[in-house]
């Protein structure tokens, strides 16, 4: 039996299983599956290539999560892992390379094979890129996804910022407080971001906005000097001096190893309960949609995964408004 904090719900373990459940990916959706899953009194492990709390980690500040009027994306990462030993989580570092099995799992990882119960694929989304000439040769020359992780090296240098939705905003906001200068270049003249966003760079005297416009070229042989913009209206082009430019223009989501039911986008279809195609196998969070990409979004989704995947250990019916059974 598992030796857990008087009270919980004791689970006796199978011993040829390693874990009752094993939960794939470390940012919101994934912690939640298995605070939700250790609580329970159920042997969970975590599988995490990365840092745990994704991108959340790399975030500057977070302000839009209940109970944290502002808290800085480290140190809410920092939280998710003592929660996680709080809760008995096992977080293993290493990548998974296959889901096999039925009934019994087996999870293929480069440390080995796992056996377990059920499996919650919570593996996230990665930054998609614009596809233009000078994009490949120029990553971390002066190219970045993060304002965050390298807006040091832009210290007093111009640097631009594409995309408009809300992190394009606020990290637009976050790197006019180091750099020189920020172009803010979005395709359209309106925002996705939340108005609340867009008010943070709207009046700010070191944010240019480039609306309707594109970049069509980054230009440098072993770094960023300029890139090149096209009005989408006029097709005028404008080359802009910049020495960085950080890209938010969407995610991809992390499920191509996954055989699974996908839509069209690569997307994990899931039922009400949150399972998959596959009996025993779960997802939550941004591989399951690319609609709400909201931190408080995710950690609901990896609640509600887990609380299914418990049903599903114990052998009921997984409640959804399809009536799915196990």
């Amino acid at each position: 039996m598992t030796e857990l904090k008087e009270g919980w719900h004791l689970v006796a373990e199978l011993s040829r299983l390693d874990y009752d459940a094993v939960v794939i990916g470390g940012g919101p959706a994934g912690v939640s599956s298995a605070i939700y899953l250790g609580r329970a009194g159920y042997k969970v492990a975590l599988i995490e290539r990365g840092t745990i709390g994704g991108q959340i980690a790399v975030t500057h500040l977070v302000e839009n999560y209940a109970g944290f009027p502002g808290i800085s994306g480290p140190e809410l990462a920092a939280n998710f892992e003592k929660q996680l030993q709080l809760c008995h989580a096992t977080v293993i570092r290493g990548e998974v390379l296959s889901i096999s099995g039925d009934g019994e799992l087996e999870v293929g990882t480069n440390a080995g094979p796992i056996r377990t119960r059920c499996v919650i694929l919570a593996t996230g989304s990665s930054p998609k890129r614009l596809g233009v000439e000078g994009e490949d040769r120029l990553l971390g020359r002066g190219l970045s996804f993060c304002a965050f992780c390298d807006a040091e090296f832009f210290r007093e240098k111009a640097v631009a910022v594409v995309g408009g939705g809300d992190s394009a905003i606020k990290e637009s906001a976050y790197l006019s407080r180091i750099a020189s200068r920020v172009y803010l270049v979005h395709r359209r003249d309106k925002f996705r971001a939340e108005k609340a966003n867009v008010e943070l760079v709207d009046k700010n005297p070191k944010v240019e906005m480039v609306l309707n416009s594109v970049v069509v070229k980054l230009i440098g042989e072993n770094s960023l000097e300029s890139i090149v913009v096209r009005n989408v209206q006029t097709r005028a082009e404008r080359e802009i001096k910049v020495e960085g430019i950080f890209e938010y223009i969407g995610r991809d989501p992390n499920t191509s190893i996954f055989k699974v039911t996908k839509d069209r986008s690569g997307c994990i279809v899931v039922d009400d309960g949150m399972m998959t195609s596959k009996r025993g196998v779960f997802a939550a969070g941004e591989c399951t949609s690319q609609k709400w990409n909201q931190l408080v979004v995710s950690a609901g989704e990896g609640a509600k995964a887990a609380m299914s995947a418990i049903h599903y250990l114990q052998g009921e019916s997984v409640p959804t408004s399809q009536g799915r059974s196990t």
